[in-house]
């Protein structure tokens, strides 16, 4: 189900936009290209970047050193060149998302578990949403929102160009997208019985925020699924997706966060992040690991440095 686009503000189109333009133009003309080449494709651009991005390669294998102490070095570094493969081939599912046609994901697709969806609205009760930043998060959901009509809440681009181009992608099939700043609107969508779809999982650089267990170590998180449960009465389910082996993609709503909001909010955070890492677990490969997850420990110190 593609939705028409709403109408929006019109687009930033001055010279200094125009380098912009052209990144938007040549995404929108590689979201065309046969799926299979663009695998193969992603697959390449991966591997360049694991050899060019030396920083965000080094964050990586510190991530993975920090959350998964049990493998050898060689199989990190399998994991490592897995994950570089993830991030390519999910720029193209990202193109695909905002400007191409997503019929070859279709096929083969597996959804599961809407039925708790379904329990969670009834009589008209809003439905928070909440997934992890994995490498097929924007094709997920789009194929998500062909079975139910989820919104989405993100963080803004800085540069306006892409963030009218991003909106305007992802308005042609999400019932609407909020800023993370846009929190009367979002609460307001909630009550009036919606679905809201969005990731708490990575260190925020502002909003209220607590520490606890992600694989074991301390991280800081979000407690905005606890504020916005507790704001709008809305349930709270999990939504798993994933690249299966075979190519193909699963969507799964998990209903394993308990009775969120609860009088405390550490606790509930720390249901979401068990369950994040849960999905992290179960396709390792396709978790955004070039984040700096752990930048902030509880006594000011970085597991980076």
């Amino acid at each position: 189900m593609t939705r028409k686009p709403p109408d929006i503000e019109r687009p930033p189109l001055g010279p200094r936009h125009w380098p912009t333009w052209l990144g938007i133009g040549a995404m929108a003309v590689l979201a065309r290209l046969p799926w299979g080449l663009q695998r193969g494709l992603g697959r390449a651009i991966g591997a360049l970047l694991r050899a060019a991005l030396a920083g965000r390669r080094r964050i990586a294998q510190r991530n993975l050193e920090l959350c998964f102490p049990e493998l050898d070095a060689a199989a990190r570094s399998d994991l490592l060149r897995a994950h570089f493969a993830a991030l390519g081939i999910g720029l193209f599912e990202f193109a695909r998302a905002w400007w191409g046609s997503i019929a070859p994901m279709r096929r083969g697709l597996v959804v599961e578990g809407l039925e708790h969806m379904e329990a969670a609205r009834a009589n008209g009760r809003g439905v928070i949403v909440v997934s992890g930043h994995f490498t097929t998060l924007e094709i997920c959901g789009r194929l998500m929102c062909d079975h139910v009509p989820l919104a989405g809440m993100y963080r803004p681009h800085a540069e306006p160009a892409m963030e009218w181009a991003v909106k305007h992608g992802r308005l042609r099939y999400a019932a609407a997208m909020f800023t993370k700043q846009e929190l009367r609107p979002a609460v307001k969508h909630l009550k009036q019985g919606g679905l809201l779809w969005y990731a708490p999982d990575q260190d925020p650089s502002r909003g209220e925020s607590v520490y606890v267990p992600f694989f074991g170590r301390p991280a800081n998180s979000l407690s905005s699924t606890h504020q916005l449960a507790r704001l709008s009465g809305a349930a709270v389910v999990a939504f798993q997706h994933l690249r299966r082996p075979d190519g193909g993609y699963t969507l799964r709503i998990v209903p394993s966060l308990g009775d969120i909001p609860t009088q405390d909010a550490t606790a509930d955070t720390a249901r979401v992040m068990a369950s994040i890492e849960a999905m992290a677990r179960a396709a390792p490969d396709q978790y955004l690991w070039i984040h700096r997850r752990f930048k902030r420990q509880p006594d000011g110190s970085s597991l980076y440095d």
